[in-house]
C-alpha cells in the first residue's frame, strides 16, 4: 500500500503524538512492582475512570495506598500543559538529532558521542546509565554494553527504537538494522532484539492492513528461537484462541515471572496484548496497554506510537492530543520546548529521503 506525501505526514505525526500521549497516560503509575494491573484498576474504579478513555484522573484526597509518581500533577487529566519530560520521549528526540547529524550511516560510536554531548547523565537509567558511565570512562562499543551492566536485556533499547521505524515507512528490515546499531551501545540479547522488533513493528504499521499483520512482519526481523519471539507468538496465539484480555495477561505474567518489571520480555507481552486486544482503536490500545502494568509509560508510549501510525494524527481523539499543546519538554540539550509538529516535519524529511 503506497502512501501519499500527505498520508505519510499524518502517519508520522500520529506516531509522535501517540508516543507522547501514551507515555503521559502511563507515567503516573510507572512502578510495576506496586502498580499491578489489579491495583491500577482499583485506582480507576475508585476515581470512576473505567472504562479508561482519557488521561488518568488526579488522586482523591485522604485515600492511602494509591501514591502516584511525583510528576503526577503535570500528567493527569485537567492539569496537562504540554508533555512532561521523560526519557521515553527524550530518546526519540535524540534519535532524530542523530539521523539529522550523521545520516542513516551513523555508527554506534557517533551515537555514544551524542549521548555525552546532549543527554544529562542523571536523566539516564539502568542500562543507559551504565553505558553512559562506560563511555565517560573511555570504553567503546560493544564493551559499553557488557562491562558491569546487569541490565543488558531490560527495556531501554526498545524505547529508543521508534524513530528508526518512523523514518523507514514500509521497510521493517531497514528499521531493524538501524535500531540494532543503536541498541548495541547499551544492550545485548533480547534487549537488542526488543529494539529491532519495535522498530520493525512501527515501520510495518505504515503499510500493514492491521496490527496483527504488523506484528507478524516484525517477528521476521528477530531470531525465531529467541525468548522475545516465542513470547510474542504466544501472546498472538492467546488472542487468536479467544482468551479474554485479563486472562491472557495472567498467563503471560506467569510465563515471564522472575524477570522483573523493567525487562524486555514481560513488557513486550503486555505491549503485544494491548495492541491486539485494542483492535486498532487508539484509545482502547493505549488504555489496555497501560492497564497491563509493568513499565507503564514505556509500554504506553510504544503502543501509542504503533496505534498512531496505524490511524494517523487526524484520527487521534482530541482528549489525547489537545492537552499536549503541540509542545515537548525535553532534557536533550537544545530541544526543550520544541513543537511536536516540528519534530514530525523533520522526521518526514528524513523518511522521504528513502523514497
Amino acid at each position: 500500500m503506497a502512501l501519499t506525501h500527505g498520508e505519510l505526514a499524518d502517519r508520522i505525526l500520529g506516531g509522535w503524538t501517540g508516543r507522547i500521549a501514551g507515555n503521559m497516560l502511563g507515567k503516573p503509575v510507572e512502578r510495576g512492582d506496586h502498580w499491578t494491573p489489579e491495583h491500577i484498576d482499583r485506582y480507576l474504579r475508585l476515581t470512576d475512570a473505567l472504562p479508561l478513555t482519557d488521561y488518568l484522573p488526579p488522586p482523591p484526597a485522604d485515600v492511602a495506598g494509591f501514591d502516584l509518581r511525583p510528576e503526577w500533577p503535570r500528567c493527569v487529566r485537567g492539569r496537562i500543559d504540554g508533555s512532561c519530560r521523560d526519557d521515553d520521549v527524550d530518546y526519540s528526540v535524540l534519535g532524530l538529532h542523530l539521523l539529522e547529524t550523521h545520516g542513516f550511516a551513523f555508527t554506534t560510536e557517533q551515537l555514544g558521542e551524542l549521548w555525552l554531548l546532549r543527554l544529562p547523565y542523571l536523566q539516564t537509567f539502568t542500562a543507559e546509565r551504565t553505558a553512559y558511565r562506560n563511555l565517560a570512562n573511555g570504553l567503546r562499543p560493544p564493551l559499553t554494553a557488557t562491562y558491569d551492566n546487569p541490565h543488558q536485556e531490560w527495556i531501554g533499547a526498545l524505547i529508543r527504537a521508534d524513530v528508526y521505524g518512523w523514518t523507514s515507512p514500509g521497510d521493517p528490515r531497514r528499521a531493524a538494522s538501524l535500531a540494532r546499531r543503536d541498541a548495541v551501545l547499551s544492550h545485548t540479547g533480547n534487549g537488542v532484539y526488543g529494539a529491532m522488533w519495535a522498530a520493525a513493528l512501527i515501520a510495518a504499521a505504515f503499510t500493514a492492513p492491521d496490527v496483527r499483520a504488523a506484528l507478524e512482519t516484525a517477528l521476521e526481523r528477530i531470531p525465531a528461537s529467541s525468548r522475545l519471539a516465542r513470547t510474542v507468538r504466544h501472546t498472538i496465539a492467546l488472542h487468536e484462541s479467544g482468551v479474554e484480555w485479563s486472562d491472557a495477561l495472567a498467563e503471560l505474567a506467569e510465563r515471564t515471572s522472575g524477570l522483573g518489571w523493567i525487562h524486555t520480555i514481560p513488557n513486550a507481552a503486555v505491549l503485544t496484548a494491548g495492541l491486539l486486544y485494542g483492535g486498532g482503536d487508539f484509545t482502547t490500545t493505549i488504555a489496555l496497554t497501560v492497564r497491563g502494568g509493568l513499565d507503564t509509560d514505556s509500554n504506553g508510549a510504544t503502543a501509542g506510537s504503533v496505534a498512531g501510525v496505524l490511524c494517523g494524527a487526524a484520527a487521534i481523539p482530541p482528549q489525547w492530543s489537545e492537552p499536549l499543546r503541540d509542545r515537548v519538554h525535553s532534557a536533550v540539550f537544545g530541544f526543550d520546548g520544541v513543537r511536536i509538529s516540528e519534530l514530525a516535519e523533520r522526521t518526514l524529511k528524513l523518511a522521504t529521503l528513502t523514497e
